[in-house]
């Protein structure tokens, strides 16, 4: 189990790629088949259970045409 602060860090990440998602009308389903991993991984992510390489970060960032910068913004609050 995670330390609460690395339970943070993990949550706020999945709680901006989940809002950058949305704001692109993207599905699950889409933004895993255009980041080329699996649906449930980015759920996970999103849920705040997965704790993501960088290069999965890229992946994800490049598919949501943003940074990763930008993806990990206030995680360290």
């Amino acid at each position: 189990m995670p330390a609460k602060d690395e339970g943070h860090t993990l949550k706020r990440f999945g709680i901006n790629v989940r809002a950058r998602r949305a704001a692109l009308e993207f599905s699950q389903e889409a933004l895993a088949e255009e980041a080329d991993l699996d649906r449930t991984y980015i759920g996970g992510i999103e849920r705040g259970e997965r704790n993501v390489t960088l290069l999965s970060a890229r992946r994800i960032a490049k598919a949501l045409k943003t940074t990763v910068a930008e993806l990990c913004e206030g995680i360290d609050r």
